[in-house]
């Protein structure tokens, strides 16, 4: 096929897509404007056509919009706007937006909910419920974090159905804005609460350019690169310094001031709130971050509830150690090739690795570390909290919108300056030389004290000895080699007693047909395939454990 006809190809698939997920309803509508901001995962003709589900649904009728408005605000609109236009000027997957003029003069919006949304999310939850406890069941679990997806389904259906009362919205919009009075570049529109109500909300006008038109962007001539840091940024704040933060965030709801370049922010229906013990856990992971310091940082995702502090935490920590390094590599080094390159460097998305490449790299990584992989995937030692279900997902589509903005565009790139910000803003003037005189003055407290207590030290290791030589105490060594080939023989054992308990039922099942018995040799070949089947499952898992043998020896 020809580039042009499989371009077509695909604006028809795109199309026929997002027809589908406009028909299955609004929870399928969202799950489509997630996905409306990957460029860099989806092809151009299936982001255009889904980024119509960010503020291009098909409305609903203009009467059933007006007798919505008049049960809720008492009178007709006619009769409470000195303006009201009838068509929406935009619609998405829980409401359209009317715009209208007060009779004081200012100019609104009047947002106005979809009928029978709660029976919609009532049918498309239980349903989504269903699949959330079968994969409950059925995820091994084996990349070392065990997530309770009922628990990320509970928080993510307490979002959507928050999301359908208007009157908690136009708090959740005062709360953000008073977060943000003191940056210049991010507005808020204020909400007029004498016309609003739980299925109406009348907010100022706030006209802008949505995030992702990088073309209506440069035609004004606002930085792009600029503006995706300035996401970031806000985001961080929300997280970090506020612990309230917008958990919808797609283009649809974030726009561009055409003349001052503030973020507006729309729709604050989907909110998420990260507790205080777990946003201290956050700060102190950036912090760990920004210092190369593994032990600080795991201290954080036991703080965080993500890590649990049992098993080898040692194999946890040199797993930490070795991304954290990597990680310091990989800015480095962008940051080296954005000099040498110039303009040319955003000019085009990062290159993917080649099938070679990323064998080559996965090699590396685990020759490095894959002893402790394995243990992190025996133990389990990491848990998903249900809250950061919606973190994960803003920060994703954050991405997709930075890289709609920049090609080269890197979250992490940003949050590095930034975490160096919060360090000097949470500290005095002299915070600099203040940790470096604490510092040494430990030190040297330490050195003086060790003088003393040297003696005693040696003493006790002494005693330990006599306890180890008494039998008293004893060692316990962790032989990973061995506890993998304990395994293997354990698979092993399991596909020889498979093996001869169906080739003995096969020969019994044989005399039996042979002598006439008809029923035993019946149940005899019926055992035999059972035995088959666990034969060859048993088989497969060998393969799997020999399998992951060879890469950690990074022979695959």
């Amino acid at each position: 096929m020809t580039p042009e006809a499989v371009s077509a190809r695909k604006k028809e698939l795109a199309v026929w897509l997002r027809e589908g997920l406009v028909k299955l309803g609004p929870t399928f509508i969202k799950i489509g404007q997630q996905f409306s901001t990957r460029v860099d995962v989806l092809s151009q003709e299936f982001v255009k056509e889904l980024e119509k589900l960010q503020d291009n649904v098909p409305p609903f009728e203009t009467q059933t919009a007006l007798r919505i408005l008049e049960d809720n605000l008492g009178a007709p609109p006619s009769e409470i706007f000195a303006e009201f236009e009838e068509q929406p000027i935009a619609a998405a997957s829980l409401g359209q937006v009317h715009l209208a003029r007060l009779k004081s003069g200012e100019r609104v919006v009047v947002k106005v909910q979809r009928p029978g949304l709660k029976d919609l999310f009532d049918i498309d939850l239980k349903n989504i419920r269903a699949l959330a406890v079968w994969l409950q069941k059925l995820d091994p679990k084996t990349d070392g974090a065990a997530r309770d997806w009922v628990a990320i389904y509970d928080e993510c259906s307490r979002i959507l159905y928050q999301e359908i009362d208007y009157t908690l919205e136009g708090r959740n919009a005062d709360l953000f804005r008073e977060n943000f009075q003191n940056v210049d570049w991010v507005k808020v529109p204020e909400v007029y609460w004498q016309y609003s109500t739980s299925e109406v909300l009348v907010l100022e006008y706030c006209p802008g350019i949505k995030i992702n038109d990088a073309p209506a962007l440069d035609a004004k001539g606002l930085d792009r690169q600029r503006l995706a840091r300035l996401a970031v940024e806000s985001y961080l704040q929300q997280i970090l310094n506020h612990g309230f933060f917008h958990a919808d965030p797609h283009p649809g709801n974030v726009a561009v001031d055409a003349e001052s370049g503030s973020l507006i922010y729309y729709d604050f229906g989907m909110m998420g709130a990260i507790p205080g013990g777990v946003r201290g856990g956050l700060m102190e992971l950036f912090y760990g971050v920004y210092e190369k310091d593994a032990e600080r940082c795991l201290d954080a995702l036991v703080t965080m509830g993500v890590l649990v502090p049992t098993g080898d935490r040692l194999a946890v920590r040199r797993t930490a150690q070795f991304f954290l390094s990597s990680f310091q590599e990989r800015l480095d080094q962008q940051k080296k090739e954005r000099e040498d390159q110039g303009k040319q460097y955003s000019a085009s998305f990062k290159p993917q690795r080649s099938k070679d490449e990323a064998k080559e790299r996965r090699k590396a990584i685990l020759s490095s570390i894959g002893e402790d992989l394995l243990l992190a995937a025996a133990d389990q030692p990491f848990r998903f909290p249900a809250t950061f279900t919606f973190v994960v997902r803003s920060f994703t589509v954050l991405d997709g919108i930075g890289k709609s903005l920049d090609a080269r565009f890197d979250i992490s790139e940003i949050a590095a300056p930034y975490a160096r910000n919060l360090l000097l803003e949470g500290q005095p003037q002299f915070a600099a030389l203040q940790k470096d005189f604490t510092k040494r003055w430990n030190n040297q407290s330490r050195a003086v004290t060790n003088l003393f207590r040297g003696p005693n030290q040696i003493e006790d290791i002494a005693g330990t000895m006599q306890r180890l030589e008494s039998g008293d105490l004893k060692l316990r060594v962790r032989a990973l080699e061995a506890e993998r080939a304990l395994t293997r023989v354990q698979a092993w054992q399991k596909v020889v007693a498979s093996a001869l308990a169906a080739s003995t039922l096969v020969n019994v099942g044989t005399v039996l047909q042979v002598s006439a018995v008809t029923t035993g040799a019946t149940l005899s070949f019926a055992g035999a395939g059972i035995f088959g089947i666990m034969l060859l499952a048993n088989y497969l898992t060998v393969a799997k454990l020999e399998k992951k043998e060879l890469q950690l020896m990074g022979v695959v």
